[in-house]
């Protein structure tokens, strides 16, 4: 992949060159920025910001990463302490407005495209991901305050928010309620003026309590008097760790503390708490939106999070991927085919270490053009200026959720899992920092829905849309491409695994919704493969339209033919070489439940 950054300055280099690619060629920004929500901006606008962007997480952020591990965050007596160098890079964010960029300018944001939001998430996660929740949190609650709270909420809340002076968290999880949120049981009583008091317990809470910011807004789902149960009874409330004067000051300390942090795997610098409301008087909580509509509320943010999250599986394994490249070309050992002999070569010129840096690097490749693909479709569903299109960018970012985020985050583990493996037996020394990328994205597949909730809802909701059709419609547009493939010299390899991998799909597809409805169990077991059939075959598609692209431009004779021919070669090992894994999928996917419950109980004992 093609730096801007030299390593001596820097052990992170934002792939800047990587990032235009895909946003200007595979997402499209030019044609999405002609539109009247975004008619203020230009590309050049938004490269020249990138690159600002790039450079303040190179050479700010990227450095708290060690600290955020080693250090890690502090709980005493109710009071959380972050490293000193966070503290430092969150007042320096804060201060450079970049939090802002792609919020509503009504407040104080850019106005820019959400899938420029995304570039700027994951230059901020490969810098540092614990650093990064904090204001990944402050994001969902910006959505959420700001499709559903009421004018004046918005007006005291959301200014501070887009600065990132008040952060913010979503608060759903309690002992007895983790995915299954209708059992929450936090209680919010009317006291009569508009206001609420909260009592109950969350767990789970991301930044929860933190010195970073001068306030935290805490949106708490919660049960009124008399709700119907389960989801059907949860309501959305906003409860500030201080209250707000009605001059917009900061006024006395809300009831609710901070019991404990967790201990975690990784990610040591982002404090999941444990939080207490209403253990004196009751935390004072307003409504937002309507009684008993938290639920629909909360999937505001919890869709742009799942979203957010996926792109972590990216960030995380891009800055494994530079660091065990970096390693690779330094560390001698053994002598490969051709040298000298005698001579120890760099282990960067052996076979199998070549296939590691490229299964890695072919997959972030891929997973970039997902994700951002995924961001400006999210853009479209509202900015579009025709009804049909906005629908069908609705469809397809419905769709492409639960691949982004299930895919993506798989994918973290396998890829910085590689990277340990590049740096052998050093690799499993925690000096190195390799195993600090394992540790961190272990996470991502767990939590915003675990990726077994990812499936099921791709199985049980998306698959359905138009009875498959929005699937389908993706499949016979990669066919297509695989027909310009044919063209391409060299290609003709790849289009044959695509079309290939669009008939798995449909099968799988077919399968699915043939017996899904008939037998539920069965739908789930084929599930999790599902996501990880359609997942590679969804990126084989949008690795061959970087190879066409790529293709298109060295055959013009481009000036930088080396960044294209790049493209080019990693879009042909993705497709020769991990798109042919989608093919074998399909009997796990149609195999049914049978084979899942065919041992007892005690006999898995």
């Amino acid at each position: 992949m093609s730096h801007n950054y030299d390593a001596s300055v820097t052990d992170y280099r934002p792939p800047l060159r990587d990032i235009r690619f895909v946003l200007d060629e595979i997402a499209d920004l030019p044609s999405l920025l002609e539109s009247d929500e975004f008619e203020h901006l230009d590309t050049e606008t938004v490269h020249l910001v990138l690159e600002e962007v790039g450079r303040f997480m190179a050479e700010v952020v990227a450095p708290t990463n060690v600290d955020g591990d080693q250090i890690g965050t502090v709980w005493n007596d109710g009071v959380v302490t972050t490293p000193d160098s966070f503290k430092k890079a969150y007042r320096q964010m804060v201060d450079s407005g970049y939090g802002s960029i792609p919020f509503d300018p009504d407040f104080g944001g850019g106005g820019f495209p959400w899938v420029v939001g995304l570039a700027i998430q994951e230059m901020m996660t490969s810098a540092n991901m614990a650093f990064s929740l904090c204001t990944l949190l402050t994001q969902g609650a910006i959505e959420a305050i700001s499709h559903h709270g009421s004018d004046e909420q918005q007006a005291m809340y959301l200014p501070k928010m887009l600065t990132g002076e008040w952060a913010g968290t979503m608060n759903l999880s309690e002992p007895q309620a983790g995915s299954d949120v209708g059992a929450v049981a936090a209680k919010a009583e009317p006291v009569g003026d508009g206001s609420y008091l909260i009592r109950g317990q969350k767990i789970w809470i991301t930044y929860g309590e933190h010195d970073m910011s001068d306030n935290i807004v805490h949106l708490v789902l919660a049960r009124t008097p008399d709700a119907p149960p389960g989801t059907r009874g949860i309501s959305m409330f906003l409860v500030p760790k201080f209250l707000v004067n009605d001059d917009g000051t900061l006024g006395e300390r809300n009831d609710v503390s901070c019991v404990s942090i967790e201990h975690k795997l990784g990610i040591h610098g982002s404090p999941t708490c444990v939080l207490s409301y209403g253990e004196n008087d009751g935390a004072v909580g307003w409504l937002v939106g309507d009684e008993f509509s938290g639920m629909r509320n909360m999937f505001t943010m919890m869709n742009n999070a799942r979203l957010s999250v996926g792109l972590q599986g990216l960030a995380i394994s891009e800055r494994a991927y530079q660091h065990g490249l970096d390693y690779a070309l330094e560390r001698k050992q053994g002598t490969a085919i051709g040298a000298p002999k005698g001579e120890q070569s760099a282990i960067v010129e052996h076979p199998d270490v070549r296939r590691m840096l490229m299964t890695q690097r072919a997959w972030i490749d891929a997973m970039r053009t997902l994700i951002y693909t995924n961001g400006a479709a999210t853009d479209l569903a509202t900015a579009a200026p025709e009804a049909g299109d906005r629908e069908a960018a609705r469809e397809l970012t419905d769709l492409l959720i639960p691949l982004s985020k299930g895919l993506c985050t798989d994918l973290g583990n396998e890829l910085t899992s590689i990277a340990v493996q590049i740096f052998g037996g050093m690799g499993y020394v925690e000096e190195t920092g390799a195993a600090q990328h394992l540790r961190d994205i272990r996470i991502g597949a767990i939590y915003e829905g675990t990726n077994g909730i990812q499936a099921a809802d791709l199985v049980g909701r998306k698959l359905a849309m138009r009875g498959g059709g929005v699937i389908t419609d993706q499949l016979d547009g990669f066919e297509a491409s695989a027909k310009q493939l044919d063209a391409i010299d060299g290609l003709s390899g790849f289009a044959d695994e695509l079309r290939g991998a669009c008939t798995a799909a449909r099968t799988a597809t077919q399968w699915l919704l043939d017996n899904g409805s008939k037998d539920p169990n069965a739908a789930l077991a084929g599930s999790a493969p599902y996501l990880r059939l359609l997942g590679t075959v969804v990126c084989g598609g949008l690795m061959a339209k970087s190879a066409i692209v790529s293709s298109g431009h060295l055959a013009t004779g481009s000036d930088e033919a080396d960044f294209y021919e790049a493209k080019l070669i990693s879009a042909k090992f993705f497709g020769e070489q991990i798109l042919p894994q989608a093919a074998g999928l399909v009997s796990a996917v149609c195999a049914g439940a049978d084979d899942l419950f065919a041992l007892s109980v005690d006999q898995l004992a």
